[in-house]
């Protein structure tokens, strides 16, 4: 069992986790509960979280779509009048069992009906254990735009079972891998090195426990997105463009392969600027090649991308703003990039895969 101290709340990671959500859930005497899931947390995990935790029998189960699309909007009034239907008050708990979409759209609800219910995490995928985890963040998508919409909220607690991974697929394991080198990359580079040669599915449960604690040490410094915590942006800002471009067509990519992309061309970046030695890019794009297999973007519109990038809240005075990696294990962030810079990067990607 690892027992991570986050701000106010706790992460726990290992088996014991149901014992400590009934726990919470007696000690707090929520009026009602409320369970938002998909169809595939409500087939494979529900099931195990309910036996395991009585008080949760009776708990309004709201099921959502699976994907990106269900963080909208749309969605969250639906979660907001199922709240409203079953009398859900100041005293009701949110329990968000899921992945990254889940959790971002469950907290967002939650921290936003009545001015804010209580909500607990529990990650079922390797992205939300990884990187949702931490940090207080909850969102919606809003007008093609990713996370426009949302607060800054801490939940009660996080609670992360690894052997829920064990009905993930391996593209969406892969998926939630992609965070989990990042961190490296920005502020480990021991870890790194580790994560090079591991074998990611039998250590899971070490290397989670190792990426969150790292996380939540620059959170911890930065609950409100101001200075160090821009770090964790890197890749973000074109990775987070092409994922939002790609959004709901045949050749949509789930968050972590659209930042492996991101992350490839923003290490270019760091490279023009004479951050990054030749070494180092090269190391990294090998690294990403044999680990992640990235998906090919030739067909996409620079002119969009430059578009949705302007529009990225980390985007001031239609200038970007970048993290960018000043060599493996250390992190720069407000970098201002030109889109020459960025054209350049786009195109060693292209040229690369």
């Amino acid at each position: 069992m690892y027992l991570i101290k986050s701000n106010g709340y706790d992460v726990e990671i290992g088996i014991k986790i149901f014992k400590s959500i009934s726990s919470l859930i007696t000690k707090k005497k929520y009026s009602s509960h409320f369970i938002i899931c998909d169809e595939n947390t409500f087939q494979f995990c529900l099931p195990n979280l309910i036996s395991n935790c009585p008080k949760l029998r009776e708990a309004h189960i709201i099921e959502l779509e699976s994907g990106e699309a269900s963080k909208s909007l749309e969605f969250s009034a639906h979660v907001w009048q199922t709240l409203i239907e079953n009398k859900a008050d100041k005293n009701s708990l949110v329990v968000n069992l899921g992945g990254g979409v889940v959790s971002d759209l469950g907290g967002f609800c939650a921290s936003t009906y009545k001015r804010g219910i209580d909500f607990i995490n529990i990650p079922t995928t390797l992205l939300s254990m990884a990187d949702a985890s931490v940090g207080g963040k909850t969102g919606i998508d809003f007008s093609g735009l990713k996370n426009s919409i949302g607060t800054f909220t801490q939940p009660k607690g996080v609670f992360i079972d690894p052997d829920f991974l064990e009905t993930l697929p391996s593209r969406h394991f892969q998926n939630g891998l992609a965070e989990i080198f990042k961190i490296a990359l920005i502020c480990d580079k021991k870890f790194w090195n580790e994560l090079k040669t591991a074998d990611v599915k039998v250590a899971a449960k070490d290397i989670i426990a190792k990426g969150v604690a790292l996380k939540n040490k620059i959170v911890s410094k930065d609950p409100f997105d101001n200075g160090i915590r821009k770090t964790l942006n890197f890749g973000h800002t074109i990775g987070h463009a092409i994922e939002s471009m790609l959004l709901g067509s045949s050749n949509e990519l789930l968050h972590g392969e659209a930042i492996v992309i991101g992350m490839l061309i923003e290490s270019h970046l760091s490279y023009q600027k004479k951050l990054f030695s030749k070494n180092e890019l090269d190391e990294v794009l090998n690294v990403f090649k044999n680990v992640f297999q990235p998906n090919k973007i030739n067909d996409l519109n620079l002119d969009s991308i430059f578009e949705l990038m302007k529009n990225d809240k980390k985007s001031t005075n239609n200038k970007f703003q970048f993290a960018l990696i000043d060599k493996i294990g250390s992190c720069k962030f407000d970098l201002a990039v030109s889109d020459l810079q960025i054209k350049k990067a786009i195109e060693f990607y292209n040229t690369s895969f």
